[in-house]
């Protein structure tokens, strides 16, 4: 096999950006999978340019103009970016290839814009890619390994990939890790739930973070598990085998069921500065949080102590919520978690609005059996700019009044105050107040605020929402020809549709079958 010169992009966002925010955290937000992808194709022998996308590059300038074949790392706010890449790279006479979420959410739709599309990957199926090279055109293959993949490289490994994107990082710099693949539990929305829990070595881990502590004064890590610390004493066992007490700074992301106050010292102890628990619901999911069949109100009192408890321990909480499950009804919801936001003044509130992506959870089926799904370009499938799900107990406009007031309630200058107030450390109390006043705070009230007039006032908009068309309204092509800036001329036609029931569609016919590799 000849030396193949390949690029690998791992596109953090959908389109250039100057945001204050995005300057600060969008480098800390790099994945793992395109830095193992580099791993490996070096080991086989190739030539690997790598860009981590933050918004702030020229991608077409930094990739070189005669790579023979390209990865593309996205999820799927960022497709049309990652469709419009591959265009332009197949016209120069490269090979392109797709992995990330949306590889696996969509791989129906992503087959018509790349050669290659992705879905579990491991060295063997990178290999194949590799053997093979060839272009599939009109329509691309799907490639997948029968599972997650076993091992990882690990930080020393892809740490040539990971210093040039830290260096991008202005004031703190975050190093991506993995300790574990999957979750124990099944909440019915996520990508995870379907995936097997499988812990990673951990002779690997603890050979990572002595190797951190070499390259960096005070390395900060921020666990990409999708549920941090399910093997808990194994996992911390390793980490104080591997560095002294509260020498590195940890991120992480858990369930306030596997968060009792032990736990949460002995973190404390490790140097974990920042936890991120789901609650999700008032009414649902109780054994994440720990409440098991308490809801509502009481639900959010139990569930705030515990918060509560846990920020007397770790200076920077982020509460995560999905706003808009078939549970909710009425302002009940909404009011219940203005109440939590007052009586848990130190949590930062993450609100994300339902969505089905694709093939990401089987609850997505009935979602499309029900008609209830929108479809919405891919580019504001953030969780945030469109909610594809249609509400259950909502019409679009009530629902749309209670998001607004929530976001409104939890983004005052009285409840920014508040949290600034009740965080002690310094860049916790001030990301707080940056998140705030920037695109995850006013400018999702004022895209929020100027969506809903739009029910009102745009005919459009109405008949959009109403799923009595399936022309994209103006207000959203404006925006991907904005936010795509010179790429947009090379977004392929067409690719601002998908087919919204491709999943519902492969399943009841022959379902879209990959090719096992290894």
């Amino acid at each position: 096999m000849r030396k193949l010169r390949i690029g690998i992009v791992d596109l953090v966002t959908k389109g250039p950006t100057r945001a204050l925010y995005a300057r600060v955290m969008h480098a800390n937000l790099a994945s793992i999978m395109p830095q193992v992808v580099g791993v490996w194709c070096e080991a086989e022998g190739h030539q690997v340019t790598f860009v981590c996308y933050t918004g702030f590059e020229n991608l077409v300038a930094e990739l070189p103009a005669d790579v023979d074949l390209v990865f593309i790392g996205a999820f799927t706010e960022a497709a049309l970016l990652a469709y419009a890449l591959s265009n332009l790279f197949r016209s120069r006479g490269a090979v392109t290839v797709l992995g990330g979420p949306h590889a696996r959410c969509y791989p129906e739709d992503a087959r018509r814009y790349f050669d290659y599309v992705l879905g579990f990957t491991d060295r063997a199926v990178i290999r194949e890619v590799l053997q093979d090279g060839a272009r599939h055109r009109p329509l691309g293959v799907h490639r997948a390994a029968p599972r997650q993949p076993a091992t990882l490289p690990g930080v020393r490994e892809r740490w040539k990939f990971i210093e040039p994107t830290l260096r991008k990082a202005p004031f703190f710099k975050i190093v991506p890790m993995l300790g574990s693949l999957g979750c124990p539990y099944t909440c019915s929305f996520c990508i995870d739930s379907v995936v097997p829990y499988q812990p990673l070595d951990m002779q690997v881990l603890q050979d990572d973070l002595k190797f951190l502590r070499q390259q960096l004064r005070r390395p900060r890590v921020g666990w990409h598990d999708p549920n941090f610390g399910v093997r808990f004493d194994e996992v911390l066992d390793a980490i104080e085998a591997a560095a002294p007490p509260d020498s590195i700074d940890f991120i992480a992301e858990s369930s306030l069921s596997l968060l009792s106050e032990p736990h949460v010292q002995r973190l404390r102890r490790n140097g974990f500065k920042a936890l991120l628990p789901g609650i999700e619901s008032w009414y649902d999911l109780g054994n994440k949080s720990k409440t098991g069949k308490v809801e509502g109100l009481g639900k959010v009192e139990q569930v705030s102590e515990h918060v509560n408890m846990i920020l007397r321990h770790i200076p920077y909480v982020q509460t995560n919520f999905v706003l808009g499950l078939d549970s909710d009804r009425g302002p009940e919801p909404f009011e219940l978690t203005k109440r939590f936001v007052d009586l848990t003044p130190g949590a930062f509130p993450g609100y994300s609005l339902l969505s089905a992506f694709g093939r990401a959870a089987p609850l997505n089926l009935e979602y499309q059996r029900a008609d209830r799904v929108l479809p919405f370009p891919f580019h504001f499938l953030d969780n945030n700019h469109a909610m594809n799900v249609k509400p259950k107990n909502y019409s679009w406009r009530d629902f749309y009044d209670h998001v607004i007031g929530l976001t409104r309630y939890t983004f005052s200058g009285r409840a920014i105050v508040n949290r600034f107030r009740a965080t002690t450390a310094p860049i916790p109390r001030w990301m707080n107040v940056v998140r705030a006043v920037s695109s995850e705070g006013f400018g999702r009230i004022r895209y929020h605020t100027e969506l809903r007039r739009r029910l009102d006032a745009d005919p459009q908009i109405q008949r959009y929402f109403d799923q009595e068309t399936t022309e994209i309204p103006q207000f959203y092509v404006e925006r991907v020809r904005r936010d795509l800036g010179p790429l947009w001329q090379w977004l392929p036609e067409g690719a601002l549709y998908h087919d919204h029931h491709a999943y519902l569609k492969s399943e009841e016919a022959q379902p879209l079958e990959p090719v096992n590799v290894g």
